[in-house]
């Protein structure tokens, strides 16, 4: 009869199996291995296999190596299973031994020494091959760990369930986000406390970095002396030993063993203690004030794309114009540079191949590589003579924020999945706490867009202003906040414009309350501005060949009385829009409700897709035109992309990912009537989806503002560029557009 832990079990049941199995005694035959995570690490649960054996760290070798013999590895390691692996040194090359070649793991084994290899240094490999895996974040319930070897393994990972910053002093209970208390892991189930005797600064900066803290601070050890003096405290048998710059405590290394014996066990010292500095985004507020919206000021360094506060592509100053980072070498400590910088924590990933969506500028930075104590990314070592990185190499980020709360005081309730539903907010009413909806009055995509990210749920799909089809809870259907307006920004919809206790909507909640569903991806259009620089030009054209144009309202108004003879200056251009997000840009409404046009037979899919404006160099506008999508397709794409959209025979308009929409300057309204404007300098605006109707990861980037000088007979026009893609110093040179609303809603 076989041994319990071999028989084999579903997965749903590997927790249950890997807590009778960690804990319970290896053969007493088991080679004696420890193994760790190395390497050129893109996250802090993943990374190269290496294992200790005989008094040598060595590698793995990815021959016949598969999934199951990941799973092994990661719940050796304490983690709950392996989400994949990888061959061929994704993760660096190793150094020195090769240990195992040829595993093969049923992936019931308690541990990789108990899968069938070669043997222990037996291979045919080179480190060209060593095996990667990557672990799911969860660790498994219980875990202890459990050290196999009689002697103290130099760099030995840490292992544990969970970490926490545990308040103690009443003030800091009473504080959002928790930014001082005790340090305490979850081993074998139970809460520790760690011993201070061997505790430095670079440990504090690794815990603060873990809990979304940038920096950490002394604090005032006396009162915690005097709490831990009346208090029974439980250590922790190990010490720790970071060097400052890990992104969390499981990449730092255990120190010396101390004997587990209560309060005797740490008789020179007290529980550490770790004080953080919050980004100013995150200032501790009590816990009903949660007024503050994220604004981020940091003039060298930004993130744009992402749909969480603390992610996104990571975009750097340089030459007064915004441009990107090649992800060549880019790993999670430089992406920690750059979360640090922005008043974050330590990254929890470092984001390759354009996941975040791709830049449009220059690709400034190749090559990072950063000590992860530098104040700035731009102040790392990196490649200025690297070239040929294209936006598809774009790095982004996904650094760890402080744990506000924000999710707990909103809902989404009657949907059909866990990313759609009426909106249903935490409020106080006369001195309690209850669940109530919002007004749907003037709700759109940047009240949405405020939700999903609240709840944790990416990029907002759709906003909806009726709810009737979503059966919320019937004790909510109260309205508990209303006249909701957003930027769009904002971390908490408690954080946007809104009615405070009285209340204002007419048509009541229940089945008029606000909804939302929500998506993980989102489109992002980019008009190329350089397209519209190098195709301006004045037409002079007779009112009878634009009666097409006249009766879908782009020309302007003094058309009405002009005569049939008569003639229209119009500045033409044309519009080359690209999708540079992670997923299709589609027509907010179906094919079944868009609109025919008969004198030019085609479909309407939005009747305002973009804005032409000529605007004084004050901001205010002299003339203006507009373009329906009449048309939404795939135009050209990148190398390697198919057409999905073509609207040929009334198909399904659309701009897909890495491909772009062409509205050449001859066709119909791809102009600005510029028949009654006056000679003088102007600038040319356009804007896409301007009314906000369908979803974007990134609004910033759909303005572009060119430079315009017209003479009365001519017109030039130069310093064509995307709104956001210069130094705030350079867009100085626009006076009145920084504060000029790209929509009224």
């Amino acid at each position: 009869m076989p041994a319990p832990c071999s028989l084999p079990l579903p997965l749903a049941l590997l927790s249950m199996w890997a807590l009778c199995c960690l804990a319970s005694e290896l053969p007493p035959d088991t080679p004696k291995i420890q193994l760790r995570l190395a390497g050129a690490k893109r996250k802090h649960n993943e990374g190269r296999v290496e294992v200790y054996y005989n008094g040598e760290w060595g590698t793995v070798c990815d021959d016949d190596f598969s999934i199951h013999a990941a799973h092994v590895v990661c719940r050796e390691l304490g983690y709950l299973e392996a989400k994949s692996w990888s061959p061929s040194s994704k993760y660096g090359r190793g150094e020195g031994r090769i240990w195992l070649d040829n595993v093969h793991c049923t992936g019931q084994e308690a541990s990789l020494a108990l899968c069938p290899s070669n043997g222990f240094g037996v291979s045919d490999c080179k480190h060209t091959e060593d095996v990667g895996v990557a672990c799911s974040e969860k660790r498994i319930p219980g875990f202890r760990f459990l050290s196999s070897l009689n002697n103290n393994v130099e760099s030995l990972p840490i292992q544990v369930e969970e970490v926490r910053i545990r308040a103690i002093l009443a003030a800091q209970r009473r504080r959002i986000p928790v930014t001082e208390g005790y340090v305490e892991v979850k081993d074998g189930g139970k809460w520790r406390q760690i011993c201070n005797e061997e505790w430095t600064l670079m440990n504090s900066r690794v815990i603060c970095g873990m809990f979304g803290f940038p920096g950490e601070k002394r604090h005032n050890p006396r009162v915690y002396k005097i709490y831990a003096q009346r208090r029974k405290i439980s250590y922790w048998g190990h010490s720790v030993n970071c060097t400052g710059n890990e992104a969390h405590l499981s990449a730092c290394r255990l120190g010396n063993t101390l004997p587990r014996k209560g309060n005797n066990s740490c008789p020179q010292g007290t529980p550490t203690v770790v004080s953080c500095i919050p980004g100013r985004a995150f200032a501790p507020t009590p816990l009903t004030g949660f007024r503050k919206a994220y604004r981020p000021e940091q003039p060298l360094v930004r993130l744009r794309g992402g749909a969480m506060v603390g992610e996104g592509r990571v975009e750097v100053l340089k030459n007064g114009q915004w441009g990107t980072i090649c992800d060549d070498n880019w790993n999670i400590r430089a992406a920690s540079v750059v979360c640090r910088e922005l008043g974050f924590g330590s990254a929890k990933e470092a984001v390759a191949g354009g996941r975040m969506g791709q830049g449009m500028g220059p690709v400034h930075m190749n090559e990072v590589e950063c000590s992860g104590f530098e104040k700035s990314i731009t102040e790392c070592f990196f490649n200025r003579d690297s070239t040929g990185c294209s936006h598809e190499e774009d790095a982004g980020v996904r650094c760890t924020v402080p744990a506000m709360g924000f999710h707990q005081r909103l809902r989404l309730s009657g949907g059909r999945n866990p990313f759609e539903g009426r909106v249903e907010v935490l409020a106080e009413r006369n001195g309690s706490l209850v669940w109530g909806t919002v007004c749907s009055d003037g709700w759109g995509t940047l009240e949405a867009m405020v939700v999903c990210r609240q709840l944790g749920l990416g990029y907002a799909s759709h906003a909806f202003q009726e709810t009737w089809y979503w059966p919320g809870d019937v004790t909510a259907d109260d309205v508990v906040m209303s006249g909701v307006r957003c930027s769009g920004t904002e971390m908490s919809l408690s954080h946007c414009l809104h009615h405070g206790q009285h209340l204002n909507c007419p048509r009541g909640g229940g089945r008029f309350s606000a909804g939302v569903s929500c998506t993980e991806t989102a489109p992002d259009l980019v008009l190329n501005p350089q397209v519209v620089e190098h195709t301006t030009y004045l037409e002079d054209r007779p009112m009878f060949m634009l009666q097409c144009a006249y009766e879908e309202n782009c020309l302007s108004s003094t058309a009405n009385a002009g005569r049939s003879d008569s003639y229209r200056r119009l500045l033409r251009f044309s519009s080359q829009i690209h999708n540079n997000g992670q997923s299709d840009f589609r027509p907010k409404n179906g094919h079944h409700s868009w609109i025919w046009h008969e004198c030019h037979r085609h479909f309407h899919s939005m009747e305002v897709f973009t804005h032409y404006d000529l605007l004084r160099p004050n901001g205010s506008k002299v003339a203006e035109g507009h373009k329906a999508s009449f048309c939404l397709e795939d135009s050209e794409c990148d190398e390697g992309i198919d057409k999905r959209y073509v609207c040929a025979n009334f198909g399904q308009q659309g701009i897909s990912v890495g491909c772009w929409d062409t509205y050449r300057h001859d066709i119909d309204c791809q102009w600005i009537d510029v028949t009654d404007v006056a000679p003088g300098d102007y600038i040319l605006q356009v804007v896409i989806n301007p009314n906000y109707e369908v979803a974007e990861s990134d609004y910033s980037n759909n303005i572009m503002k060119c430079r315009c000088r017209y003479d009365g007979y001519r017109i030039w026009t130069y310093n064509c560029h995307i709104g956001g893609s210069l130094s705030s110093e350079t867009e100085d040179t626009f006076p009145g557009l920084l504060t000029n609303q790209v929509s009224y809603r």
